[in-house]
């Protein structure tokens, strides 16, 4: 693909998809929020329509009313307002930017011969399956251990992802990993709109429509899904903004570091949602910060020592750059505007030479020019004596 084409490709369906993303998360947010702080109606007349619970909100200058009928209203409401294109629009644009950024160009993104000797088709073909069959055994899980304990799913499913997560780290190179993870995860939550919660509301507006009593069961599985979907976001959004954190995706037990996040990050959520009820369990947050901290510890990058005899001359770096980084890194297009064409460049990116190509070995993507040991020793010997 042209590269100008496809950084064009690259602005419009990343600002599609972030856009896209905080309609549907900022929705699962609000949606879950108001049915956790629901409280009973005051007025009589509110049980005796069918009205399980109201809310009261303040925002933008006016008094709200929401109520949530225990089934449905009389009544079908017109118009009656359906949430499902933020999360079809979030999947299809993020699914484009895989093809676009990733599997168009296999090779050097999502394909890293040191960690497994995939061809091109091959590693696309396994992205593509992974998204299938993470939500096939959801789907299933939900289906037979879910409908025991919401707990013991959540265990299990904790399992599955950690399993995902070690699967993608041994096929796929570092940064393609969590993102395929976040891809997963994406097609999980997209998926439970697609198949469980909107055919739920459409057999709802059915029974509406022909005056009988709604079935409860698809409703309440579709409200189960929804709650999944919040608790999935947060560690969506980590695995869509990883990319840039090379000492998560580079780290040596990464597919690890991926699981303790997701774990974290659920747990911050769920601490939101029981503030939403009312309870203040001020020791989750705790633990996340405990949390957070032993991570960062231990993922702190230990100091570049020098295995070189004597001092490292510039010129052999500078020649090593030129063979492994000088290709993406050069001109108007480098990515993130770093260029590492001269002296000056090179020296006011030390530090991220040092984090990227030396101790995480992020770079270059997928070591798609073949960058050594040596070399990196070399480079690592340079930075030490600086």
């Amino acid at each position: 693909m042209d590269p100008y084409l496809k950084d064009i490709l690259d602005v419009l369906l990343r600002m599609l998809h972030v856009t896209a993303g905080i309609a549907w998360i900022g929705a699962s947010f609000y949606f879950v929020r108001l049915d956790l702080a629901l409280r009973p109606p005051k007025r009589a007349e509110g049980a005796d329509k069918g009205i399980a619970g109201e809310f009261w909100g303040v925002h933008g200058g006016g008094l709200y009313h929401s109520q949530k009928y225990r089934l449905a209203p009389a009544e079908l409401p017109e118009p009656l307002h359906w949430f499902k294109w933020e999360a079809y629009t979030t999947w299809l644009s993020g699914f484009a930017l895989m093809v676009v950024l990733y599997y168009f160009d296999a090779g050097v993104r999502l394909v890293d011969p040191t960690v497994a000797d995939l061809s091109d088709w091959t590693a696309i073909a396994l992205s593509v399956g992974g998204l299938a069959l993470i939500w096939i055994v959801y789907d299933v899980l939900c289906r037979t251990v879910g409908q025991r304990s919401q707990l013991a799913l959540a265990i299990v499913g904790a399992a599955t992802i950690a399993v995902a997560a070690w699967g993608a780290g041994e096929l796929f190179a570092a940064r393609a990993a969590y993102l395929q993870v976040g891809a997963m995860l994406g097609t999980i939550m997209a998926a439970n709109v697609l198949f469980v919660i909107i055919p739920a509301h459409r057999k709802l507006v059915a029974a509406m429509a022909e005056r009988r009593e709604p079935d409860p069961a698809p409703l309440l599985d579709a409200k189960r899904r929804s709650v999944h979907n919040n608790y999935l976001t947060l560690p969506v959004l980590f695995t869509m903004l990883a990319g840039h954190f090379a000492f998560t995706f580079g780290a040596d037990e990464a597919w690890l570091v991926l699981v303790l996040i997701v774990v974290v990050t659920a747990g911050v959520r769920h601490f939101f949602n029981l503030w939403h009820t009312g309870r203040r369990a001020w020791w989750i947050l705790v633990l996340a910060a405990a949390a957070v901290v032993a991570i960062a510890l231990w993922l702190q990058p230990d100091e570049v020592a020098s295995t070189q005899a004597g001092p490292v001359p510039f010129a052999q770096v500078q020649a090593v750059i030129e063979e492994r980084c000088a290709a993406c890194h050069s001109g108007a297009s480098a990515p993130l505007g770093v260029r590492l064409e001269t002296e000056a460049e090179i020296t006011v990116r030390a530090d991220d030479i040092e984090r990227q190509a030396v101790q995480t070995r992020a770079m270059p993507p997928g070591n798609a020019t073949g960058m050594t040991e040596d070399e990196r020793e070399l480079l690592g010997g340079w930075l030490a004596q600086r």
